[in-house]
């Protein structure tokens, strides 16, 4: 399964940063994926030291291999620290928020069976226009339309998984992210590992796809494991079905739907933690405004706090996220 091709939102791209927490793929495929439990995140504070870190010198201990445990308790990673509460804008001069997303790309966003607008991204649309009580309208276009929407005025804000990537934020404002996808290493069932680090991996083939940030991430900081550079999401993961590698290293959010579908025949699962270094992964998923259209931007800024706050925000996620990618 892999995630459509963007020209400028590559979702693999994601930053580091503290999260805190309340106690993601072939287009259409959604809906018979069957789902498992989250594990739990990290609660504002730093994240995996390792993904910093160069391979140590001393000598490696042995890989320890993941136990089995219970269910953990259902988590939803959250992007707004409660000690930043942003200020409440002038919310009365908002009459409307046209709100523009994409035609296909579940389970983000896609036309549900009544043919109206669904998904996670239209939901959390409604959801803000809710709470800043204001009228709200969802438009869905074709992907590479929506930024020429905005500026040319025929929409308010773009909610369609829009990575905030320096070329994109040459053209639009964005509001704050709403989500991010780390990257994770999947290991074949009988090789799992509960922690990786770089001298864990010292001799190991790992799958990845050539010319990646994932790749060029493993080429920096796991020296000496060997990086199979293979052609697409689907290459990458038949090396590890078939033995051809011993680990692969890529989105965790679409690799979190591959081992818990039908195309991984129950195979592989998930070797360590997340791994989130900004320069590699990104900057994360937010709503594109205008340039100059602070008002809004910063009505959206408080409506999603108000809506993380409120839990409704860990409600709409697990509504649609109930297999973990951290």
């Amino acid at each position: 399964m892999v995630y459509k091709t963007r020209t400028w939102t590559p979702l693999k791209m994601q930053p580091q940063m503290a999260f805190s927490y309340n106690i993601r793929v072939r287009r259409g495929s959604f809906a018979t994926v069957a789902f498992a439990t989250f594990a739990a995140w990290l609660s504002l504070a730093p994240l995996s030291p390792h993904a910093q870190t160069a391979p140590q010198t001393t000598a490696p201990s042995p890989p320890p291999v993941a136990a089995t445990q219970p269910a953990a308790p259902q988590a939803v990673p959250g992007f707004w620290d409660p000690r930043r509460r942003p200020d409440r804008p002038d919310l009365a001069r908002l009459t409307v928020i046209r709100f523009l997303t994409e035609t296909d790309y579940p389970p983000f966003n896609f036309t549900g069976p009544d043919g109206n607008p669904a998904g996670f991204n239209v939901d959390l649309a409604r959801l803000i226009c809710e709470e800043i009580k204001v009228a709200c309208t969802i438009q869905m276009r074709r992907f590479e339309t929506l930024v020429d929407a905005i500026n040319s005025n025929r929409g308010d804000a773009v909610i369609a998984s829009l990575a905030a990537t320096p070329q994109l934020r040459a053209k639009l404002d964005f509001s704050d992210p709403y989500y991010r996808a780390p990257a994770r290493f999947v290991s074949r069932k009988d090789g799992v590992m509960a922690e990786v680090r770089p001298e864990y991996l010292e001799g190991k083939k790992v799958g990845v796809i050539a010319g990646s940030s994932h790749e060029a991430y493993l080429k920096t900081l796991f020296t000496d494991a060997q990086v199979v550079g293979l052609a697409n999401n689907d290459a990458v993961r038949q090396a590890l079905r078939r033995g051809e590698v011993d680990f692969i290293f890529g989105d965790a959010i679409s690799l979190a739907f591959w081992i818990n579908g039908t195309d991984s025949g129950d195979c592989c699962a998930f070797s360590g933690g997340p791994f989130v270094e900004s320069r590699y992964f990104g900057e994360g998923i937010g709503i594109g405004v205008k340039k100059g259209n602070d008002l809004l931007r910063q009505s959206i800024n408080w409506a999603m706090f108000r809506l993380w706050e409120k839990g409704r925000f860990t409600d709409l996620w697990l509504r649609y996220f109930s297999v973990s990618p951290f």
